[in-house]
């Protein structure tokens, strides 16, 4: 099964104290798994599962992405790819792990191989999946053409390009260069792969543009010949635009190879050979992380909770909302189905489990909403175009303007409230709907009953 944990690392000369979140899943020597960008390590939750049988799989959120801070700037630039190589040593150094072995894909990979660069001795060996070594021609393509700004509109407009961006980013390499001659082999139209791809650039927000772009500017020179280094292999299938770069990466350290594999499958199978090949025999590492925040594990169910144990009061958010930083002498959670949490077959249930599990000794349940929950919480199913993402921010800029929501008459309205009408604010209010989905309309009917109880 797979855990998540928030880890806090301390404050550096240039970083103030940040926080990651990974993933964890089997047992075994440690494998660090890096995603691509702009994704998080949700990407790798199929793969965790598999490889957990052999390996103690760790995949953090790289610094801007999913739940994980991101780096600062220095002296108003912009963080460099060393930086998040560091990033990775630093974040391994808090976790306890000395040496491991590491995958990454893509820009995974490139953060891996400057880490490897940097950092030799963090490293039995690297399983990369393609590796780009752009020509100048194609870098001048990319420009800051391939990372635009991306910042919430108050109408919600940001949501149709960025939709359309992660669908057609299969379909076109790069994404926005639309021309038979960079059409791609594995296009699709997968609602779920794009929704997931959605998902992640809503929680990185315009911090994407500072880690996807230290990847693209960085430097893709691999070791000399003659350097000694961890072993290496780098695969790409048949399809990935970057596979025609395995013929540019030159000649390689002694104990790297490269090869050119038929399918997705066949790379993951190749790389788990490579890293069982040189990952050793130790055991599984213990882990650190925070006492603050995390998640329980209620028989399978991951419910995210924040405060100290043992407050006590457990206090809840209201249905389509998350948890917030909760107060002193309290805990908050998100309830099963929105947030951070999974969701559950009995939410009550869940939240009393979850009570009880941290020692709190009552718990504050909010009122049920005004309104009629048919209509509080539409469908937000994703579809072929992406209107969920649509119906989702009208329902969250409504919210600030009337109350119920749907109810757009002067009987109902609210009083102007310009901080709950910024576009950031209704990004958020959006969001957790998003994450709430059917689970809202779940949440509601338990307050109801809360509500009628004698």
């Amino acid at each position: 099964m797979i855990t998540r944990h928030i880890l806090t690392l301390p404050a550096t000369g240039s970083q103030p104290a940040r926080k990651v979140h990974y993933r964890r899943c089997g047992e075994g020597p440690a494998v660090l798994m890096v995603h691509q960008s702009p994704r998080s390590s949700a990407e790798y939750a199929a793969l965790m599962q598999h490889w957990g049988a052999h390996f103690t799989c760790i995949a953090p959120d790289t610094p801007g992405f999913g739940q994980s801070d991101p780096l600062s700037m220095t002296d108003g630039q912009e963080p460099h790819i060393d930086d998040f190589a560091d990033a990775l040593e630093a974040f391994l150094g808090a976790l306890g792990v000395t040496r491991c072995a590491a995958y990454g894909f893509h820009s995974g990979g490139i953060i891996l191989v400057t880490a490897l660069k940097r950092h030799p001795e963090l490293f039995s060996c690297l399983a990369v999946g393609g590796y780009a070594i752009w020509t100048p021609e194609e870098i001048a393509l990319f420009g800051e053409r391939y990372l635009p700004e991306w910042h919430p509109i108050a109408y919600g407009e940001h949501l149709t390009w960025l939709w359309s961006r992660m669908l057609e980013q299969s379909w076109f390499f790069p994404w926005f260069d639309v021309r038979d001659a960079a059409r791609l082999s594995v296009a699709h139209a997968d609602v779920a792969k794009v929704d997931q791809a959605v998902t992640e650039m809503l929680d990185a927000g315009n911090a994407y543009r500072a880690g996807y772009g230290a990847v693209l500017r960085a430097s893709r020179d691999i070791p000399p010949a003659n350097a000694d280094t961890p072993p290496v292999l780098i695969t790409a299938y048949d399809g990935d635009p970057l596979q025609e770069h395995i013929d540019r990466l030159g000649d390689m350290p002694a104990g790297w190879e490269a090869a050119k594999v038929a399918t997705p499958v066949a790379h993951q199978d190749r790389s788990l050979a490579f890293l069982r090949s040189f990952a050793g025999d130790e055991p599984s590492p213990t882990l650190a992380e925070d006492g603050d925040e995390g998640w329980l594990n209620l028989d399978g169910t991951l419910v995210h909770w924040m405060g100290k144990r043992g407050s006590a009061r457990l206090v809840l958010h209201p249905p389509a909302h998350e948890a917030e930083t909760p107060s002193a002498g309290t805990l908050a959670i998100d309830v099963p189905g929105h947030g951070l949490s999974d969701d559950a077959g009995d939410i009550a249930a869940s939240i009393e489990r979850a009570a009880q599990v941290l020692g709190a000794r009552e718990i504050d349940w909010p009122a049920a909403p005004a309104g009629d929950p048919a209509l509080l919480y539409p469908s937000l199913a994703p579809d072929r175009f992406g209107t969920h993402l649509a119906r989702a921010w009208g329902a969250a800029r409504a919210e600030a303007l009337f109350d119920p929501w749907y109810a757009a008459e002067p009987s109902h309205a609210l009083p102007v409230d310009p901080c709950a009408l910024a576009p950031s604010a209704i990004a958020k209010r959006a969001r957790a709907r998003l994450r709430a989905g059917h689970a809202a309309a779940r949440y509601h009917h338990v307050l109801t009953q809360k509500r009628d109880a004698p």
